[in-house]
């Protein structure tokens, strides 16, 4: 019994040196560009939902408003309802919330990174600052609901899927847990916050909205579930965090995973490359937000041999050479993907597989283009690590 445990202490000892050591060249990849992107953060003042109005919103000043993006006028009939063209972006239509919502993400996430990096905490004042406009500030604040978000002109003035406009809201919470030691972190600031995602956790759980979204079996059930994960470790909701749990295991990997890794209903759409990035992504970052020591979402395998190991398993060989793929072309942004994606890092550091960490260093840290970015939904993966 003494040498199992001896030898359990020393697996133990070696498990948390490799740990250390993947996390200190994760740190080495990014640091110079996590640097670069803070002191952009530095030089930029707040911009809320109240900056920019449009007048097809139903809601009001404080009010979260978007449209979605496939929808386009009718050419037979061009003052009616729009109707759809799936995977074509309509550029006239009202994202100007949303871009909004991204730059302060990138924003928080950054600074809270360079924080990580470096304890300066002329990081943390800029990230009060942003906070206090968004959550606190009832001049600028946002009100804590998507009822107006991806509305269709003519249609509908919000829908379910709307909610998944907020996955950028993930870094910034994650970004202020980061931030909490740091002397410049305003108490009021913080705890006004945390009322606010308070609040829209209980409209996400309880209005039909969420309830829809939540219900949804492509990558917008995967992204409910990875929003809400982070929003309840941020306001320390417990029932949540198992809610979300089980959702995953009873529920994303059933529902969505296919013998193969793949996932069939991200295959079907014009986008079939880029989609099943995506929800991998989702699917990686709940692994990555809510697994422990004790119990790894990682390592959750169906009786029939379905989990997120195979998940990763499938689409890496085309992460690492695109050219392989053999399925249709996205019918946009074909040439944009993919980035360094995080789940191959996070893969990496779950299952010790050193060649997704290297393909996830030798792709592009930094895209620039707004759509890559829109579907990048970790871009500070410091930030990940550390929470469990």
């Amino acid at each position: 019994m003494l040498r199992k445990l001896v030898l359990m202490g020393i697996w133990i000892s070696v498990s948390a040196s490799l740990d250390a050591q993947s996390l200190k060249e994760i740190k080495a990849v990014l640091k110079q560009q996590v640097l670069r992107e803070a002191e952009w953060a530095m030089t930029q003042d707040p911009v809320t939902v109240t900056a920019q109005t449009s007048p097809r919103s139903s809601g009001g000043k404080h009010d979260f408003f978007s449209e979605g993006d496939y929808w386009w006028p009718d050419p037979q009939n061009p003052d009616g309802p729009y109707i759809q063209k799936d995977g074509m972006t309509n550029p006239d239509n009202f994202v100007a919330h949303r871009i909004a919502m991204i730059r302060f993400s990138r924003v928080v996430g950054a600074l809270a990174s360079a924080y990580k990096i470096t304890k300066d905490d002329r990081y943390v004042h800029q990230i009060i600052r942003h906070c206090r406009a968004w959550f606190c500030d009832t001049a600028t604040l946002m009100n804590p609901h998507l009822l107006y978000a991806q509305a269709i002109s003519g249609r509908v003035t919000g829908r379910g899927i709307g909610i998944i406009d907020t996955i950028h809201l993930i870094e910034v919470v994650l970004g202020l847990m980061a931030v909490e030691d740091s002397r410049a972190a305003d108490a009021t600031v913080l705890r006004i916050s945390r009322e606010w995602f308070r609040d829209y956790l209980s409209w996400l759980t309880t209005h039909q909205y969420g309830q829809d979204e939540m219900n949804a079996t492509n990558n917008h059930g995967t992204c409910w579930v990875m929003q809400v994960a982070a929003f309840a470790k941020f306001t320390g909701d417990d029932r949540l965090t198992s809610f979300c749990k089980n959702r995953f295991r009873e529920v994303l990997v059933p529902q969505q995973l296919a013998d193969d890794g793949s996932f069939p209903l991200e295959l079907k759409r014009t986008k079939p490359y880029g989609y099943s990035i995506f929800n991998l992504d989702a699917m990686a970052t709940i692994c990555q937000l809510l697994s422990t020591k004790k119990e790894s979402l990682w390592n959750y395998t169906l009786p029939d041999g379905r989990s997120m190991r195979k998940a990763v398993a499938f689409l890496y060989p085309y992460l690492n050479d695109k050219s392989q793929w053999p399925y249709a072309k996205d019918v946009m942004y074909w040439d944009e993907w993919p980035v360094a994606q995080p789940s191959l890092l996070f893969a990496a550091k779950a299952y010790r597989q050193k060649e997704y960490f290297n393909t996830w260093k030798k792709l592009d840290h930094a895209p620039v283009v707004d759509e890559v970015i829109r579907n990048l939904p970790v871009r500070n993966p410091l930030l990940y690590f550390g929470l469990n």
